[in-house]
């Protein structure tokens, strides 16, 4: 590995397991701290043991201002915040007719006021570190019209241009925020699927296979990263050609 990463601290949400947890195991692996925000509370303490002391785990409610002041002064703490990821998300498929408005709510509630609440939260501390890097992960579900999931589609829309806006609004602080689109990727998230729908997906990915969280990982670890010092407000697809 390279140490790209050397000095620097990352917050992620949603960090405990699938591709929060991939990215952190990378992050450390190059020389980062990070510090992992979840409500999986087992789930996040054991990864953060398993990672040793570049790692710290901190129990948050991504719709809690509080609870993303105290994950923001934790990273503090571990010598600044330079990067952040929104990786916390839910996802229940349900079409049009069958999303109630409490259904609706909850997805607007982690989906898109968890990440707006945290880039507003973080910006202080990466101004404070010379600058920052924010990550939102979105879904190709952000780029096109997704069947059977109303809800999720939505907030993964929204969250497509407040990235763009908030990229405007924080490039003159020497913060820049992109977005990243997977499409199938295997984790816990896509459990909900049948193994009919499984295949259907599977069929329409020109590269012939569902995406591994490592492949997300990467493409985030890359916007964290020096490499991409010139991307602001971009949207990079990792989805195998499947919204070709």
């Amino acid at each position: 590995m390279s140490g790209r990463f050397q000095g620097r601290v990352v917050l992620i949400t949603g960090g405990a397991r699938g591709q929060g947890a991939v990215e952190a195991r990378l992050l450390v692996a190059e020389g980062a701290q990070v510090v992992l925000g979840d409500l999986l509370e087992e789930e996040g303490r054991a990864l953060a043991g398993e990672l040793g002391p570049a790692a710290r785990f901190i129990r948050q409610d991504v719709t809690r201002e509080a609870d993303w002041q105290a994950a923001v002064a934790l990273a503090e703490s571990l010598g600044g915040l330079h990067g952040m990821v929104n990786n916390a998300g839910i996802y229940v498929p349900r079409t049009l007719m069958q999303t109630d408005a409490e259904l609706f709510e909850r997805h607007m509630r982690v989906n898109q006021l968890g990440c707006f609440l945290g880039m507003r939260a973080v910006v202080p501390a990466m101004e404070r570190a010379g600058g920052g890097s924010i990550v939102n992960i979105s879904s190709t579900a952000g780029l096109r019209g997704s069947p059977g999931a109303l809800a999720y589609s939505a907030t993964k829309w929204a969250l497509r241009g407040m990235t763009k806006a908030a990229a405007v609004d924080l490039a003159p602080r020497g913060i820049r925020v992109n977005s990243v689109h997977p499409g199938p990727i295997d984790t816990e998230m896509v459990k909900v699927w049948t193994n009919e729908q499984r295949a259907v997906r599977l069929s329409q990915i020109p590269m012939g296979r569902i995406g591994q969280a490592e492949d997300v990982a990467r493409v985030v670890l890359f916007l964290l990263s020096e490499e991409s010092a010139y991307m602001t407000g971009a949207e990079l697809t990792v989805d195998g050609g499947a919204s070709l």
